[in-house]
């Protein structure tokens, strides 16, 4: 079992660092680079909190999708954080910058679900048969670490730097699209940042969904109708450092629009 002392007070270091918009430095130098299980405790206790404090609970985040990213920081798997409806944005409506750090984006395919995945292992068919649609999706990561200085229980602990998302409202059905084919671009203006397709998240996006319906039945809370899984990035980061729309078009799905005010 995780040391409960040590979870609250990273756990605690983390939320205060959102709260103030002050970055704080790694916790890896208190958690061991390897222990996912206290890394993962952090998060939930940070999780339970903001339940506690009436926010809801509207699906997860998969991270570290790329097979590059992982070999950077040294692990063989994803991971994942949670999503709640106060992250939520709609296609262009302006999200504050001064309720961030140093937030990045990226360009993302989501799936939402129209059936419980309560399996002990999940395949392809079983994801395609509980999705209810696709949409195109920006997520906004934001790291409570200073300077993104991090590794996997770092970017864990910190509910997988997540911040913001943006839906698109163009709902498609997976028999519609060849999800790892779909190219994506995204842009300011006519200046494209990031390209990429849905080969680039761990092959298929339904890879990265089959693992985390996995996951989260090993965890004991499994997905659920209705929730939100946002599958990882298609291409690389983009920074965000001023207020600005960033268009992303992904083949199949259309286009949404993060949109930053100051």
């Amino acid at each position: 079992m995780p040391d409960q002392e040590t979870v609250l007070k990273l756990a605690a270091r983390l939320r205060d660092a959102e709260q103030a918009k002050r970055p704080v430095s790694p916790v890896r130098g208190e958690i061991s680079p390897d222990d996912a299980t206290l890394a993962y405790a952090v998060q939930r206790a940070n999780v339970d909190a903001r339940c506690a404090a009436g926010e809801r609970v509207v699906g997860r985040k998969i991270g570290l999708t790329s097979l590059a990213v992982q070999r950077q920081l040294g692990v063989d798997q994803p991971d994942f954080g949670t999503l709640f409806a106060s992250m939520a944005y709609g296609d262009n409506e302006p999200m504050p910058l001064s309720k961030l750090i140093q937030p990045k984006i990226e360009a993302e395919i989501a799936l939402v679900l129209a059936r419980d995945l309560t399996a002990e292992k999940h395949t392809f068919a079983d994801l395609i048969g509980a999705t209810a649609y696709a949409l195109a999706a920006i997520e906004v990561v934001d790291s409570r670490i200073e300077n993104w200085d991090i590794r996997f229980v770092d970017t864990v602990a910190d509910n997988a730097s997540s911040a913001m998302f943006v839906l698109g409202s163009r709902p498609v059905s997976l028999r519609e699209l060849d999800l790892a084919a779909c190219a994506m671009t995204l842009a300011q203006q006519d200046d494209v940042l990031s390209r990429g397709q849905g080969s680039a998240c761990l092959g298929n996006p339904l890879n990265a969904a089959v693992w985390l319906a996995d996951r989260m039945v090993q965890l004991g809370t499994p997905l659920r109708a209705g929730d939100i899984l946002l599958t990882g990035a298609l291409g690389p980061m983009v920074a965000v450092n001023r207020p600005g729309t960033f268009t992303t078009h992904i083949d199949g799905l259309g286009s949404v629009r993060a949109t930053f005010s100051e």
